[in-house]
């Protein structure tokens, strides 16, 4: 079967993200990056120019009343995920929004409801997913190769701040400020919880954490522990104040699987680690698997848009219930490193 026409998709904003992302899907033969938006015409018409974007608007809203545009990437600051991924599903544009989705559960089943409400596909965008490391991992935790997962270990950090506070790059950047949505745990953060809610299947049901803040309000490291329904436990470490590390360990009672759940192939690598321990007793070796790597945005971006062309079971991110779970999960885990208390999340229905 022949490859569907070219989606066509419209980035909100000219963040350094969408840059990426643009690098990503170029060439791509199901995504073309049609148009961008950005709140003044000088600098979306820049960034367009840079990027060989043919169209440039001089706000978001006309990008969302382009008739050429079907889908549209955010990479906006977090704090505007929710407002413009439901304008965008009120002008009927499916959407690809980058993680976190929202700034809390409610905000991330509201985004969710409007996208049903007006006929449009919402997801969540993380690179790390479409990637065949991720999708391996997803199929060995549904055959049962490690067993019933019993414990999870997710961390991610890197070296954005000195443990003190102080800023190692750029001073501006909206992750230092607590009004945008910054932090450690909205950003890395997002992806630790989101590989453990890969690997328990469920929404917690109790959370305790304790983090450390930075000069400007936000979180600079974060680690939390969490109870779920089954029985499982999970630890979570998430930093901006750190030596830059990846890593996760999902143990089961019949094994174990190491990953570094990357978003891209490292530079002048063709694979991403992925280790398999089948059985329980203590002299079982670890299994290397390859697992070959790709460009995680384009990745992304060509299995949502077979998902708009083809039907929601080409999409190979997060699910609705993932997404909103995992926004829950984060608005609990930053209230209970605020009051030092443990915090108990809504069942899930």
């Amino acid at each position: 079967m022949s490859d569907p026409a070219p989606l066509r998709i419209g980035i909100l904003g000219a963040a350094n993200i969408a840059r990426a992302f643009c690098r990503g899907v170029a060439g791509s033969p199901l995504v073309e990056v049609a148009a961008v938006a950005s709140r003044t015409p000088d600098k979306a018409g820049a960034f367009a120019a840079e990027c060989a974007i043919p169209r440039a608007h001089g706000s978001y809203q006309a990008l969302l009343a382009d008739p050429e545009i079907e889908a549209v990437y955010i990479p906006l600051p977090n704090h505007l995920h929710a407002e413009w991924a439901i304008r965008a599903a009120e002008a009927g544009k499916h959407v690809l929004c980058e993680k976190p989705v929202a700034i809390g559960g409610a905000e991330a089943q509201a985004m969710f409801d409007a996208a049903r409400a007006h006929g449009v596909q919402l997801v969540e965008a993380y690179p790390y997913m479409a990637q065949p490391q991720t999708l391996r991992l997803r199929a060995l935790i549904a055959q049962g190769a490690v067993g019933r997962v019993q414990m999870v270990s997710a961390s991610f950090g890197f070296a954005f701040c000195a443990p003190d506070g102080t800023v190692l790059r750029d001073p501006d950047d909206i992750r230092l400020d607590p009004a945008r949505g910054g932090g450690a745990l909205l950003d890395a953060g997002t992806y630790s919880m989101s590989l453990i809610r890969i690997a328990t299947g469920e929404r917690p049901a109790r959370v305790h954490a304790v983090g450390r803040t930075g000069p400007s309000g936000v979180d600079l490291t974060v680690a939390a522990t969490l109870c779920f329904p089954s029985g499982a436990i999970a630890q979570l470490g998430c930093s901006m104040a750190t030596a830059g590390h990846r890593h996760a360990t999902i143990t089961g009672d019949l094994g174990v699987i190491e990953t570094s759940y990357g978003n891209h192939a490292p530079q002048g690598a063709a694979t991403l680690p992925l280790r398999v321990k089948r059985g329980a007793a203590n002299p079982v070796p670890f299994e290397e698997l390859t697992v070959p790597a790709t460009d995680g945005f384009r990745a992304e971006a060509e299995s949502f848009a077979r998902m708009i062309r083809l039907g929601p079971q080409h999409w190979s991110g997060a699910s609705e219930a993932e997404s909103v779970d995992v926004a829950l999960a984060l608005e609990a885990i930053a209230l209970s490193a605020r009051e030092d208390r443990w915090v108990t999340l809504p069942s899930a229905e």
